[in-house]
């Protein structure tokens, strides 16, 4: 064989191993690149296990320890007025219907960034009444009956309640989403309390002048009595407990807690099926009520900035969160039992797209998608946007995949 052929074959061989160099290495670098700049590039969302959460040095994920120090230390020292002991209950709220606690815990909370814990204060783990956050709880339920057909948010809810709560012709137009959005008018007593709010001892400090009732969907008002109207509704629709169905259908996904109990009044059970069933309250108002310690309310606000899914399954209908915060046309900036802040009142300093839920007392979830961001903080005074403004001034950049607003 002459020289110029078999260095001629020696450079193919060097170019032929070259090529399946590059050609093994190519993959690699698309996939680098990838890695770098695609949607896919970004971390999935972390899911706290069941009895734990994740921690993290804040410095690690971002924020200035000593601007979160100072924020958590402003919440510490607002402690909520509220009696130790509850013995403020009836003056404030009326008659009691249920029980309540001995004492409760001080002002206690949890900081959760990109679904890490970043900061926690007080006796988190204090099982305590958190009063309205519960209706946030039952606009959760309801959207596991839309999930699963039970009910159509523009239906009127006498289609399926026929227990006589819905039989007037004014009560007949009440819809599912009317109640959600506290828009009713609807007319009645339930368990020993008049939707009218009238009556020192029956209302305590939250009686209310007698007012002319508006068209259903017409008129927003606050009101607990048609808010326990509607879980009692709801327990027919689902032929079993709101406490059982947020358990199996919410708080178990989630990996909450078996400390957690949503307590009935002393006279708010029904005849259903053959059995005697307890229905529930979307408040503390007049006792029972939700009693949950934070890490659990973390979790649940935690659902919700996730969208409704959980680690893979989707618990809640997206379309029914989106909904869900969305403002109805008459309420305060308010959702589906959800208080928004689209017009920057509610939270002040916050983000349009931040939400609540509230409760007396004063106790709080906060959520901020903006800022990958869930706040509790429970027996406080002030609002809820007064810390959270001071958490999100101690983060130095973005959540990951997060687009603040100007």
């Amino acid at each position: 064989m002459n020289v110029d052929l078999t260095n001629s074959l020696a450079q193919a061989s060097r170019r032929g191993m070259l090529m399946l160099g590059l050609a093994a290495l190519l993959p690699a670098l698309a996939g680098c690149a990838a890695t770098a700049g695609s949607p896919a590039s970004v971390a999935a969302p972390y899911f706290p296990p069941p009895g734990g959460w994740a921690r993290k040095a804040p410095a690690e994920l971002g924020i200035d320890p000593a601007a979160l120090a100072a924020a958590v230390q402003f919440a510490q020292a607002r402690e909520t007025t509220r009696a130790l002991d509850f013995s403020d209950q009836e003056a404030t709220f009326g008659t009691r219907l249920g029980s309540m606690p001995t004492e409760r815990a001080r002002t206690n909370g949890l900081v959760i960034y990109k679904g890490y814990v970043v900061a926690e204060f007080g006796d988190t783990g204090f099982v305590d009444p958190t009063y309205s956050v519960a209706k946030s709880m039952l606009a959760t339920v309801a959207g596991v009956a839309v999930r699963d057909g039970r009910i159509a948010l523009d239906e009127a809810v006498g289609r399926r309640v026929l227990d006589g709560g819905y039989a007037s012709a004014r009560n007949a137009q009440v819809t599912w989403k009317q109640h959600l959005q506290q828009e009713t008018e609807w007319e009645g007593s339930l368990w020993g309390k008049n939707a009218d709010f009238v009556g020192q001892a029956a209302f305590g400090a939250g009686e209310r002048k007698p007012r002319a009732l508006q068209a259903p969907g017409s008129y927003y008002e606050y009101n607990d009595v048609r808010i326990n109207r509607f879980a009692l509704s709801l327990l027919h629709v689902f032929g079993q407990p709101v406490p059982q169905v947020f358990k199996e259908q919410v708080m178990d996904p989630i990996g909450a807690s078996n400390r957690w109990k949503w307590v009935p009044y002393h006279n708010s059970y029904v005849e259903l099926n053959g059995k005697q069933l307890p229905s529930v309250s979307g408040g503390t108002r007049w006792g029972g009520g939700m009693w949950i310690d934070s890490w659990d309310m973390a979790r649940f606000g935690y659902l919700w900035l996730r969208g409704g899914a959980w680690n893979g399954r989707q618990l809640l209908p997206a379309s029914y969160v989106r909904e869900a915060l969305s403002p109805s046309a008459h309420g305060p900036d308010y959702g589906y039992l959800w208080w928004l802040n689209t017009q920057g009142k509610n939270l002040p300093g916050l983000p349009a797209s931040a939400y609540a839920a509230l409760g007396a007392g004063s106790n709080s979830i906060l959520v901020s998608p903006e800022h990958d961001l869930v706040i509790v903080w429970r027996w406080h005074a002030g609002n809820v946007a007064e810390f959270a403004t001071r958490v999100i001034a101690a983060i130095r950049e973005p959540a990951a995949g997060v687009v603040r607003q100007p």
